[in-house]
């Protein structure tokens, strides 16, 4: 199982909302950056929205930052973005066959597991932010 790519866009988003600030910021032009359909910005724009990590001004071509980038963590984004079933990162397939001994076990054999993974990743993700992000960002862009 795999994180959907929404949360790295949502990164991106964020990410070049800060380093634009001072230009506008349409679904047009982040599509451009991110390389994709303004529909797709428009979608994961209003879940990030949603969740009050940025401003969208409707009439007006842009989108600000609700808060400050040391305030949005990784974790803030991945919540906001991704469509997490009953909040959980692993799913576990239905239904295994109860007449056979790894189907009948295998439930409560991995469900501590992958808890044990939801909870490092959701602590690496709070940890980080998107302050962390654009500063990595910068340094990069001024060594090009």
């Amino acid at each position: 199982m795999t994180i959907s790519s929404r949360f790295s866009v949502g990164i991106h988003i964020l990410s070049l909302l800060e380093i634009n600030k001072a230009g506008i910021n349409s679904s047009e032009m982040i599509a451009s950056s991110v390389n994709t359909n303004p529909v797709v910005i428009r979608k994961i724009m209003g879940k990030l929205k949603k969740a009050g990590l940025v401003t969208v001004n409707p009439g007006i071509a842009g989108a600000k930052l609700s808060r400050s980038l040391a305030e949005i963590s990784l974790l803030d984004v991945y919540k906001a973005v991704e469509v997490v079933q009953d909040n959980e990162l692993f799913s576990i397939h239905e239904n295994p066959n109860p007449d056979c001994l790894v189907g009948k076990h295998l439930q409560e054999a991995i469900e501590p597991i992958f808890a044990m993974a939801q909870l490092a990743l959701e602590k690496v993700l709070q940890g980080i932010t998107i302050e962390d992000v654009v500063e990595s960002l910068q340094a990069r862009i001024i060594t090009c």
